[in-house]
């Protein structure tokens, strides 16, 4: 071998090196996004037969999909949810939102509002709950717990202060039409929104530029603003994008109940976290997809419907929300291994 070859093969050696760096980690990535979401088809196998043989109409097509409408709001939280977990961010704060923006239309239907405007007003407001949220973290480089484990409370306090010992009824048919009504006479209009913005989600997160600047955000985010990548603003703008979603939750939630109560959504904050790392989004960032979340949205939705049929008291799906949080992450952290000593 003469000193061109031996000149030619280190230089070409690094190179070598990297690229298969690069390819194995996405893959090993993909392979235990894939490994989960097996898992969680299984899961959701075996409560659907579970089901089935424990309960006579628990496989009834009508009662399955009329169940749908117990998780479709907070299922609709969870998806962008998702996203800011995997940009290593968290909302506390959801169930707050929601309960103000509820509020809110409250006001503005006692003011007079048309009913076409309700919609906007519930968006608008969770927009701006978001917008503080996020302006907090980005500006003044706050963890988001505390920031959101404080707003919470002063979005619920706000919400409560302004309804009293009273609650708001009498909407306008619209909102009930679209939070009990059904397309075809069979589909939940919640369910089938549901199903619309995750295809939409899934779209953006998998199959987009913003969706890998995502993923990018949260594996390195110092890496990433390196790069070029605007991560302050993509951070406010997913807080902003979870706010916008509470409040089109809060639309459809109460023109279900038909009504705005002081405790509308309490605890919800927890269910719609679950329904996220239950669906394989690391806590750690930079790990997730759409489909493990809707998979775990329907997983829990049919425990809970299970439930239900079989006159379990509600408070025991709060336990049952608990275990699965901690059994996911202990799980997940047990499939990714330990990590090795040098």
């Amino acid at each position: 071998m003469n000193a061109t070859t031996i000149d030619k093969t280190e230089a070409e050696a690094p190179i070598r090196s990297r690229h298969s760096i690069q390819e194995r980690a996405p893959g090993a990535l993909r392979h235990l996004a894939t490994r989960w979401e097996s898992l969680l088809a299984l899961l959701l196998l075996a409560v659907f037969v579970a089901g089935g043989v424990t309960l006579p109409h628990f496989l009834d097509p009508y009662n399955l999909l009329d169940g749908t409408a117990n998780f479709s709001e907070k299922a609709l939280i969870a998806l962008p949810m998702a996203l800011l977990i995997i940009c290593r961010e968290i909302d506390i704060s959801v169930a707050g939102t929601l309960a103000l923006s509820s509020v809110a239309m409250g006001l503005a239907h006692q003011a007079g509002a048309p009913a076409e405007t309700l919609l906007p007003v519930a968006v608008g407001a969770g927009l701006a709950c978001g917008w503080l949220n996020g302006f907090l973290v980005t500006r003044f480089m706050l963890p988001s717990i505390v920031v959101t484990i404080g707003t919470i409370a002063l979005y619920r306090g706000l919400a409560s202060v302004a309804l009293g010992d009273q609650a708001f009824t009498g909407y306008p048919q619209l909102m009930a039409d679209w939070g009990q009504g059904t397309f075809f006479g069979v589909v939940p209009r919640s369910f089938a929104i549901l199903l619309g913005f995750a295809a939409l989600f899934a779209i953006v997160l998998h199959a987009t530029a913003p969706g890998r600047r995502l993923y990018a955000i949260g594996n390195n985010p110092d890496a990433a603003r390196f790069s070029g990548i605007a991560v302050d603003r993509y951070r406010l703008g997913l807080f902003m994008l979870t706010g916008a979603m509470a409040g089109l939750a809060a639309f459809l939630l109460t023109g279900r109940i038909g009504s705005t109560r002081p405790n509308i959504a309490t605890g919800w904050e927890l269910e719609i976290i679950t329904m996220v790392i239950l669906g394989g989004v690391s806590i750690a960032g930079g790990v997730g997809t759409i489909g493990g979340v809707l998979l775990a949205v329907l997983t829990m939705g049919a425990v809970t419907y299970g439930l239900a049929m079989a006159n379990v008291p509600g408070i025991y799906m709060t336990i049952v929300v608990g275990v699965l949080l901690v059994a996911t992450i202990a799980l997940s952290r047990l499939l990714r291994g330990k990590p090795r000593s040098h």
